[in-house]
């Protein structure tokens, strides 16, 4: 079905269920997981999964760079005890959703699966959400996750 999928993963809940359903797709095929995690600059102090804890609204551009290895690392780890054999893990810079689209691009994936929310959920109700954007960009199917 899929031989590559990319994952975009910024800590939140919605990204920790795709990575799920990014799971299971993967085992069936056995294909090649791709982590995506984009550092931005926050508008809220927000607490990310994976036991990783909260991250302030003024925390400098390296610590969200540290916070985005660990985020990464540990949604690597979870899918690794999920039963996704091939993992790799990503640090993008930029606007999320191109980036997103970028990497998928440049990666030749199949499909990108992603959170319907993130951590940016205020920004989305105005400008709109980078999960809509991709979906409506990418050349690959692009599955979103509730």
């Amino acid at each position: 079905m899929f031989n590559s999928i990319l994952v975009p993963v910024d800590g939140s809940e919605h990204a920790q269920k795709a990575l799920s359903v990014a799971c299971q797709l993967a085992k069936q095929a056995d294909a090649t997981l791709h982590l995506l995690h984009i550092p931005e600059e926050l508008s809220h102090e927000t607490t990310l999964v994976w036991g990783i804890g909260a991250i302030a609204i003024e925390a400098s551009r390296e610590e969200r760079n540290d916070v985005g290895k660990q985020v990464v690392e540990k949604a690597a780890e979870a899918a690794r005890q999920q039963g996704a054999s091939k993992v790799e893990t990503v640090i993008g810079q930029g606007d999320p959703a191109r980036t997103i689209i970028s990497e998928a691009r440049k990666r030749g994936v199949d499909a990108i699966v992603m959170g319907s929310r993130g951590l940016s959920d205020l920004k989305g109700f105005v400008v709109g959400s980078v999960s809509h954007k991709v979906s409506h960009a990418a050349s690959c199917s692009v599955i979103t996750v509730r």
